[in-house]
């Protein structure tokens, strides 16, 4: 696999961490007074985590990770940026986590031998994720070699069929099965505040067909694959607001899948 993709895009995501964390849209101080920023159909589709082993992979500065933590999960983050697992484990300091809440640098295919071995009985995958993988195939190899036996990854993700949406979130502007990676350059991140340094990031598009099949390739049982009508954000600028956070197509508009979720056993 040519690492190019792999410096190119750790060198984006340190510089991300020093907006993100400063950014309304993480909202540090708002997290260390309470918020989660869990949803609550995942909280739903995951039940109880209350003593179990959860690890989260690609955890960024670690809000999701220690929100299940605070649901009395024994949590484990991992991501391939220093400076996002930095900010994590004073995150886990700030809100009394630190002694249930782990955070370890490793880019996800060097997971394994990062974790010595360990298995979990929870592996959780949030929100864009996937996208900056390409190879799915090994990916799902590595949860099931995560995962003990029983375990679960739940992954909830953007649906590729957003991607493939012109701006009007109706005609079909892009090739749903693009295979070449695509390089992008942009100076601002998804969130408020400053721009960036390192302008430049690599991402892979997968269609749901190629996730679904990486996972049962890797011996995992799907027990549910839910699509959602709704997003966390004007993915377009149609979208309207239902309630605080999730946006959805307005009435009389045709409707896509804008979000994934799926429960995977080992």
């Amino acid at each position: 696999m040519n690492d190019d993709w792999l410096t190119v895009n750790r060198e984006n995501w340190d510089d991300r961490v020093r907006v993100h964390a400063g950014s309304a849209f993480y909202d540090l101080p708002g997290f260390r007074g309470g918020a989660s920023p869990l949803r609550s159909f995942e909280r739903a589709e995951l039940g109880e985590v209350a003593g179990k082993r959860l690890l989260h992979l690609q955890c960024h500065m670690g809000q999701d990770t220690l929100s299940w933590g605070r649901l009395g999960a024994e949590v484990t983050g991992l991501d391939f940026s220093v400076k996002a697992v930095e900010q994590a484990r004073a995150l886990a300091a700030d809100v009394g986590l630190a002694d249930r809440a782990r955070f370890v640098v490793s880019d996800v295919y060097e997971a394994e031998t990062a974790l010595a071995g360990e298995r979990f009985d929870i592996v959780y995958t949030g929100l864009g994720a996937l996208v900056w993988l390409p190879d799915l195939t090994r990916w799902a190899e590595i949860v099931a070699g995560l995962l003990r036996e029983g375990g679960v990854l739940y992954l909830v993700e953007f649906h590729p069929v957003t991607d493939m949406l012109g701006e009007d979130g109706r005609t079909v502007d892009h090739d749903y099965f693009a295979e070449e990676p695509q390089r992008e350059d942009h100076d601002r991140s998804y969130t408020d505040g400053p721009a960036l340094e390192k302008t430049v990031s690599v991402q892979f598009f997968h269609p749901l067909g190629e996730i679904v099949s990486a996972l049962t390739g890797a011996g995992l049982t799907i027990e549910f694959l839910h699509e959602h009508p709704f997003t966390l954000f004007r993915r377009f600028p149609v979208l309207e607001e239902r309630e605080p956070g999730i946006f959805g197509f307005p009435p009389g508009h045709p409707r896509v899948p804008l979000m994934f979720s799926v429960l995977a056993r080992r």
